[in-house]
């Protein structure tokens, strides 16, 4: 990947859930939920306070995550869909499996 956000910004891989359709019915790509969780690909440096104090961040590399519907902006690059988002519009990290 040559993408290093910056601050306090955070590129998450949107994780698909399986889906489990019961009684044959297909549902269109355009209708289905997008995907609330992800995986952190890259992370900033951490977020300037207003003081020039650094906070670095508290999500990291290969962490889980959890993420509001609508929050970040959808990129693409190498025909892979990601996100970019502040670290404050991660609800959770998902620890364990």
């Amino acid at each position: 990947m040559q993408m290093k956000p910056l601050a306090d910004r955070v590129v998450i891989k949107p994780v698909e859930e399986m889906e489990i359709k019961k009684g044959g019915i297909i549902i269109p790509d355009t209708a289905k939920e997008k995907p609330m969780q992800g995986e952190v690909v890259e992370v900033g440096t951490g977020r300037i306070t207003d003081d020039g104090k650094k906070i670095d961040l508290e999500v990291k590399k290969g962490d889980r995550v959890l993420y509001g519907k609508y929050s970040g902006t959808e990129v693409s690059l190498d025909g892979e869909e990601y996100l970019i988002m502040r670290e404050s519009d991660i609800f959770a990290i998902i620890q364990g499996s």
